[in-house]
C-alpha cells in the first residue's frame, strides 16, 4: 500500500510539474529575452558613437596591443571571450575607465599614466570587466533611468538621454554591492590570471589621498570608500598563494607609459 501511495505521489508531483511549466509563455520569454540583446546592443552603440565624435580616439597599434597583451591572460584564463570585449583608449588625462552596455571598455590615457605598476591597471580593467560580465551595466541603466527609455533611444535619435546614459556610466557610483562584487571578481581574475592583487589595492588606497591629480580623479570619485575597499581586498587575499610573475617587461611597461603620454593624433 505504500508503495502504490508513493509511486501515485511521484505521478502526481510530475503532472503538476509538467503542468506549471506548460503555463509558461516562452515565446514570449525569449521575445523578451531578445529586445533586451538588441536594446543593450543598440543603447551601446549609441554611446560609442557619440563619444568617437567628441574625444579623442588612440588608435597606434603599438599601444593597443600593449594592452592587449596585459588584458589577454585575464581573459583566457577566466573563460572570458577577448573578442566579446571592444576596447578603446581614449586621449584624456582623466584617471577614468568605464563600462557601456554590449561590452564597451572605455579606458583614459590618464588612468594609464596614473597606474604605478601593471597589476593596478589590470585589477582596474578587470573590475571593469566584472560589471559587464556580471551584467551590471544594464542592472544600473535600468534602474536609474529605465528600460523603456532605453529601449526608446534604439528606435529614435534622442540626445538628451544618450548624454544621460553617459554621465550615468562615466560619472556616477554603482551600487555598494555591485561595485564590492565586481572589485573581487577583478581579484579572482587576478589570481586565476597569476597576476598580484596587492597592487590594486594600493593603487585604490594612494589615489584615495592623492590630491595631486585634483578633479582628474574621476575613476576613484565615482568610485568611494578607496580605503575601504582597499582594505577588503587586502584581506581577500590574506592567506592566499600569490604570483609575482609579470606579464611585461619592466622595459615594456616604461615603454608602454610613455607611447600613451606622447601620443598625439
Amino acid at each position: 500500500m505504500k508503495t502504490l501511495f508513493r509511486g501515485l505521489t511521484i505521478v502526481g508531483a510530475f503532472f503538476g510539474i509538467w503542468f506549471l511549466l506548460a503555463q509558461i509563455d516562452y515565446i514570449t520569454f525569449f521575445k523578451i529575452d531578445k529586445a533586451k540583446s538588441a536594446t543593450e546592443k543598440g543603447v551601446g552603440d549609441m554611446i560609442w558613437d557619440q563619444i568617437k565624435k567628441t574625444e579623442d580616439i588612440i588608435v597606434n597599434d603599438s599601444i593597443t596591443k600593449t594592452l592587449d597583451k596585459l588584458l589577454d591572460p585575464l581573459c583566457k584564463e577566466n573563460g572570458i571571450v577577448r573578442d566579446s570585449l571592444k576596447v578603446h583608449i581614449i586621449q584624456k588625462d582623466e584617471v577614468n575607465a568605464f563600462a557601456l552596455p554590449d561590452g564597451h571598455l572605455v579606458i583614459y590615457s590618464g588612468l594609464i599614466e596614473a597606474s604605478k605598476n601593471e597589476q593596478a591597471l589590470i585589477g582596474v580593467l578587470g573590475h571593469e570587466i566584472a560589471h559587464i560580465e556580471n551584467d551590471h551595466v544594464m542592472k544600473k541603466l535600468s534602474k536609474e533611468i529605465g528600460f523603456s527609455v532605453l529601449m526608446s533611444i534604439t528606435t529614435g535619435n534622442n540626445g538628451s538621454v544618450i548624454k544621460e546614459v553617459m554621465h550615468t556610466l562615466s560619472s556616477t557610483a554603482y551600487d555598494r554591492s555591485l561595485e564590492k562584487e565586481a572589485d573581487i571578481t577583478s581579484v579572482e581574475y587576478m589570481l586565476k590570471a597569476k597576476v598580484d592583487p596587492a597592487p590594486f589595492a594600493d593603487f585604490l588606497y594612494d589615489m584615495s589621498f592623492d590630491k595631486s591629480f585634483g578633479g582628474a580623479l574621476s575613476w576613484i570619485s565615482t568610485h568611494p570608500e578607496s580605503e575601504a575597499r582597499a582594505k577588503y581586498i587586502l584581506e581577500y587575499i590574506k592567506g592566499k598563494k600569490l604570483d609575482k610573475k609579470m606579464i611585461l617587461s619592466q622595459k615594456e611597461w616604461d615603454g608602454f607609459k610613455k607611447a600613451v603620454n606622447d601620443y598625439e593624433n
